[in-house]
């Protein structure tokens, strides 16, 4: 029996064909080739089209089945993984009225945090665990108040992933994890936190139906089946944000354990069975995937969101504008011919749009140290990688406040983590073992659906095919070393930070 994952991402739209009778993916692919970009019109601004990822959602099944021969009939169930905190809207006939305002999107964070002075900061942390800040309810107000004639169109307010499962069943949904993302899941009483709505003055009517994670939350529209090749009876069956979705992939579902990743922003994940939040909503809770009523589960989630794309910035850099850009793998293999320290060369990866650790304030990216005779390609790459790593541990320490750390962390063998130098200084600066899985997103989004759909019986059941192929240890003279610079990194940003005050021109 097949199930179809969808990992939307947002730079490209991965896909996966999980084969549970086997347990394992057979078939994978990632559209466009090239990444996708966002829109900007004004200063911290990012928007997609949703309409282009629903194009490419197609592009990807068809290729699932042209390329890889697979027999889209016997497709029975759908899960679908999305870039989190994005916004919707749509008419009725589910037609974005406007493009979609995305994750690293800044606009609303004044928005978010007026209302959260509003309602008062120990009644919001009750309610919501944090603050509306830069969230997905925040974005919803902007458009009240500055596009209010387009707002008046809208009948449907989603999430990007809820977009995807409506073109696929004609249905408007959402889900309780996707709701807390949104910050309009009420913890403390486990529903729609209307209270939020109200200090935002929106109505619940844009509120889409409330499915959970798991299970049969809608057939393919026969329509859409026919038009893609699908079976009219194929289902959608589990739903998640990327970085929930990403510790399913990773069998984290449990209190204590650990996921990461460090794609386009840099993230990590932990799970915990309390309602624990920080005070200063520098790290965020939202409902994990297999929370239930008597079995609590939340996820507490660090993330940078200027970290991993510093790295596909300088790819573009060293690229001198070509369309052909290097790859990956040889900015790792310069990564390697650099010294631990890359030479004094220090990043501060924080250049794509507010960042939550500095409570929701632009804190711009920044170069220090640069010598144009001692540094060359190989400092830049491995001083970037350096840094991506600081900027997740500078994360780590708030989880760490709050009782979310650990000792162990479990990442899926991509991105930032195909390099060995990367996973090297993160293992020694975050001083944790990692653990590394050959997995992917879409290929979790796929096992989540078997489960949803009832394949498997429980999730350990459905994980029970998936093994670790690496655990890497911290290293003692590595670990002394990465202390070191990675103080000193800390120190020097604390100093340029507090002395500029968030200044939106430069660091430096």
């Amino acid at each position: 029996m097949l199930f179809l994952g969808i990992d939307l991402g947002s730079s490209s739209v991965k896909l996966s064909i999980f084969d549970a009778d086997r347990g394992t993916a057979v078939a994978s692919v990632s559209v466009p080739e090239i990444e996708m970009t966002f829109y900007a019109e004004s200063y911290g601004w990012a928007e997609q089209d949703p309409e282009l990822w629903w194009h490419y959602v197609k592009v990807g099944i068809s290729d699932l089945s042209k390329s890889h021969h697979i027999d889209l009939k016997s497709i029975a169930g759908i899960g679908i993984a999305y870039q989190m905190h994005g916004l919707v809207l749509t008419d009725g006939n589910l037609r974005p009225v406007r493009p979609s305002i995305i994750w690293c999107d800044s606009r609303a964070a004044e928005i978010g945090d007026a209302v959260y002075d509003k309602i008062g900061h120990e009644n919001c942390q009750k309610q919501i665990l944090g603050s509306p800040g830069n969230f997905t309810v925040s974005k919803l107000k902007w458009v009240k108040d500055h596009e209010p004639e387009l707002f008046l169109q809208a009948v449907h307010m989603m999430l990007p992933g809820d977009y995807i499962a409506a073109k696929l069943s004609g249905i408007a949904q959402t889900t309780v994890s996707g709701l807390s993302e949104a910050a309009l899941w009420n913890f403390s009483e486990g529903r729609l936190a209307t209270e939020i709505l109200d200090a935002f003055d929106l109505s619940p009517t844009l509120i889409p139906q409330i499915v959970p994670c798991f299970g049969d939350q809608a057939t393919i529209d026969p329509t859409v089946a026919s038009e893609l090749g699908l079976n009219s009876k194929t289902k959608i069956t589990y739903r998640a944000g990327d970085q929930p979705n990403n510790a399913l992939s990773l069998n984290v579902l449990k209190p204590g354990e650990i996921a990461t990743t460090a794609g386009t922003s840099a993230v990590i994940y932990s799970v915990t069975d309390r309602d624990v939040y920080d005070k200063n909503n520098r790290v965020n809770t939202f409902l994990h995937v297999n929370n239930e009523q008597e079995k609590k589960r939340n996820g507490v989630l660090l993330c940078i969101n200027g970290s991993g794309i510093l790295y596909s910035w300088l790819r573009k850099i060293m690229s001198l504008g070509s369309n052909e850009l290097i790859s990956y793998n040889m900015m790792n293999s310069e990564v390697v011919k650099a010294e631990p320290g890359s030479k004094g060369l220090r990043f501060y990866p924080f250049g794509n749009g507010v960042e939550r650790i500095f409570n929701n304030k632009p804190v711009f990216s920044g170069i220090q140290n640069l010598n144009f005779n001692l540094h060359q390609t190989p400092e830049l790459a491995r001083a970037a990688c350096e840094s991506i790593v600081f900027a997740m541990n500078y994360g780590f320490d708030i989880m760490k406040e709050i009782g979310a750390g650990g000792t162990v962390v479990r990442a899926g063998m991509a991105n930032l983590f195909l390099s060995p130098v990367f996973r090297d200084i993160f293992v020694n600066t975050t001083q944790t073992s990692l653990e590394l899985f050959n997995t992917s997103g879409s290929e979790g989004a796929a096992r989540g659906a078997a489960y949803g759909f009832g394949f498997f019986k429980t999730l350990d059941e459905a994980y029970s095919g998936l093994h670790c192929v690496e655990q890497i240890e911290p290293k003692q003279n590595l670990t002394s070393l990465y202390t070191d610079i990675y103080q000193e990194w800390k120190m020097n940003f604390n100093i340029i930070y507090n002395e500029n005050e968030y200044n939106k021109t430069s660091l430096f």
